[in-house]
């Protein structure tokens, strides 16, 4: 026999790497105390690279628990879309009454580093009430310097009876009700026992999508963001190709996140980017609080080793000096320059009135204007016969 050399290739899933921290995400699954893998028990939140990982973990395919087999398919479904990734997850045990206090518990594990972070409670009916509480938990966080968005995939019982008055003043709070109606995620929602039915979600596919997109960036995009999955349904199994145009359009005014198939087009794709605030709002789309996210953690990056210091005063006129006010002004404009050059903005401007009396309050106000990407959400072509193009 000749003598040979054979070398086969081997898929390590090394996980793949992303600049900046826009792609920092966070996974909160609420489970039955007996169901939350061991692992979990003892650090309730854990970072994970890769879907080996999370088996390494107990979130395991073949788990004895529902909820587990359901949570790997979620994360496979986060890293099938974005493979570079970083994830952490928070496994808790349902409380009697949801504060979700543990969101905060998951963005401190990652020293405030996210940016998105989904909430799976599918077997909980969405009411005003949580969507006021996730939006409490998210504006505290906020105010500690760590603001994100939420994607909330409550239990869809029936579509037909979904909240019409979640959409208040909400704006870091997205509900998903979409749902796979073939392969895994079909299998999973129609193997959970009817007497507890529960939504399955596909969390995992807006995770995936959100993290993987820019902050400018509409995950409605349909040359952009594929969901990957061919046939939509919404949380309680009903398949999308079966309902009434006018019951999806309802859906979309009440501003819950679903799978929808264009016409033309192969697969699904998101129908909107819609937050649960006022459709008129500034922050009525994620990607306008996620690009105001970024822009405010830059300016404070910037502007924060300036408190403390000096500024100076014309002694004529009691003004900031010019060339003071010019320095705070560029420093402020730096992160938004930034912004701007990688498409992120529009435009933007950073402000200081000389007129401040810094000596009496030791404050100065800095006013910052951003213009931001505009999104294509339809297009009116019009279209007819002429007799010449003269």
């Amino acid at each position: 026999m000749a003598t040979s050399l054979t070398i086969v290739r081997q898929n390590g899933n090394v996980p793949k790497s992303q600049n900046g921290q826009d792609h920092v995400s966070g996974f909160v699954a609420y489970l039955l105390e007996a169901d939350i893998p061991a692992a979990f028990k003892t650090e309730p939140v854990q970072a994970v690279s890769t879907i080996d990982k999370a088996e390494e973990l107990g979130i395991t395919a073949d788990a004895t628990a529902w909820s587990v087999k359901m949570l790997h398919y979620q994360l496979e479904e986060v890293f099938r879309i974005n493979p570079s990734i970083t994830l952490y997850v928070g496994l808790f045990s349902k409380p009697e009454s949801m504060t979700f206090q543990e969101l905060k518990t998951v963005q401190n594990y990652a020293e405030g580093a996210i940016r998105q972070m989904a909430i799976w409670n599918g077997d909980t009916a969405p009411t005003a009430d949580n969507i006021v509480k996730l939006e409490t938990v998210a504006d505290s966080l906020d105010t500690e310097n760590a603001p994100l968005s939420t994607l909330y995939a409550p239990l869809v019982s029936n579509y037909k009876n979904l909240p019409s008055n979640l959409a208040t003043n909400n704006p870091r709070v997205s509900v998903v009700i979409a749902q796979a109606g073939s392969g895994t995620g079909a299998e999973l929602y129609k193997s959970k026992d009817n007497k507890t039915k529960a939504t399955v979600s596909a969390i995992g596919v807006a995770l995936g999508t959100l993290s993987k997109a820019a902050v400018h960036q509409c995950i409605a995009w349909v040359k952009n963001f594929p969901s990957g999955i061919s046939m939509p349904a919404l949380g309680d199994g009903t398949l999308v190709r079966t309902i009434d145009k006018g019951e999806l359009e309802k859906l979309d005014t009440n501003r819950y996140l679903f799978l929808n198939n264009v016409v033309g087009v192969a697969g699904s794709y998101w129908n909107d980017s819609h937050t649960m605030d006022s459709p008129t709002s500034d922050y009525a789309a994620i990607e306008s609080v996620r690009t105001m996210d970024k822009a405010v953690r830059g300016i404070r990056t910037y502007l924060t080793p300036e408190l403390g210091g000096n500024v100076y005063i014309d002694p004529d006129t009691g003004k900031l000096q010019s060339y003071t006010v010019s320095h705070l002004e560029t420093t402020a404009n730096i992160p938004l320059e930034e912004m701007e050059k990688a498409g992120e903005l529009s435009g933007y401007k950073a402000e200081i009135d000389a007129e401040q009396d810094v000596l009496s309050t030791s404050t100065i106000e800095v006013t910052i204007k951003n213009v931001p990407v505009g999104v294509v959400r339809k297009f009116k072509v019009k279209i007819g016969f002429v007799k010449s193009l003269e």
